[in-house]
C-alpha cells in the first residue's frame, strides 16, 4: 500500500477511535478504569508496533490483555519517541514514555525497541513528539496533529493501545503485530 494512503487510512482510524473514546468517556468518566491491576504473565507473547520509513506506527491501534507486553520497533532510519497523553487534558501519561529511539538502517544493524507492560484496563493514546504536536480540537479534547516542517510527511504519528480482557477484540490485531521485524518496512 502506498505510504501516503497508509498514513491517511491510519489517521482516519485513529481519529475515529479517539472521537469514539472521547464521546464514551467525556466528561466525567475516567480515561483509565479503576480496576485492580492484574499481575503480568511472564509467558505472554509480545504485541509489536512498528515505526516505518513513512513516519507512521504501522499498527496504530492494537488491543492487549492486562500485563501483555507491547514492544515498539523502530524500523525507520530517523529517531522516534513514544509518549502517552490524556486526551481530555493533554497532560502526559507517564505509563508510556520511551525516551529517544534511535533510527535503524536494517535488521542486521541492531533494531532499537521500547517495551512496556500496561496492567490496568483502559485506552492509552500515544504519539511521537518528534513528528507530531498535541492540539486542542473538538470540545476541547486533545489529539496529535502533524508537526509542520518534519520530513515532508503530512500525517500525525500517533496510535492507541487498548488494554482489555475481551479476547475477540485482541484477536483483531493486525497479523504484522505478531512479528518483531517486518523486512520490507526499513527506510527513511
Amino acid at each position: 500500500m502506498n505510504p501516503t494512503v497508509r498514513i491517511g487510512v491510519a489517521s482516519f482510524i485513529l481519529g475515529a477511535v479517539l472521537t469514539t473514546t472521547l464521546l464514551v468517556f467525556h466528561p466525567m468518566r475516567p480515561l483509565v478504569a479503576k480496576a485492580p491491576a492484574a499481575a503480568p504473565v511472564a509467558s505472554m507473547k509480545p504485541v509489536y508496533v512498528h515505526m516505518d520509513g513513512a513516519n507512521a506506527f504501522v499498527e496504530s491501534v492494537i488491543a492487549v490483555a492486562p500485563g501483555e507486553p507491547v514492544i515498539f520497533v523502530n524500523e525507520d532510519t530517523g529517531a522516534h519517541m513514544v509518549n502517552g497523553y490524556f486526551p481530555l487534558t493533554g497532560k502526559p501519561n507517564t505509563a508510556i514514555n520511551s525516551g529517544m529511539l534511535m533510527g535503524t538502517t536494517g535488521p542486521k544493524a541492531g533494531v532499537h525497541t521500547y517495551k512496556l507492560v500496561l496492567t490496568k484496563p483502559g485506552i492509552y493514546p500515544y504519539y511521537c513528539p518528534v513528528h507530531a504536536i498535541l492540539s486542542t480540537i473538538y470540545h476541547h479534547s486533545v489529539q496529535p496533529a502533524h508537526r509542520p516542517g518534519v520530513h515532508g510527511f503530512p500525517g500525525a504519528m500517533a496510535g492507541v493501545i487498548i488494554v482489555t480482557t475481551d479476547r475477540a477484540l485482541i484477536a483483531q490485531n493486525p497479523p504484522s503485530s505478531k512479528k518483531k521485524i517486518l523486512s520490507d518496512y526499513f527506510g527513511g
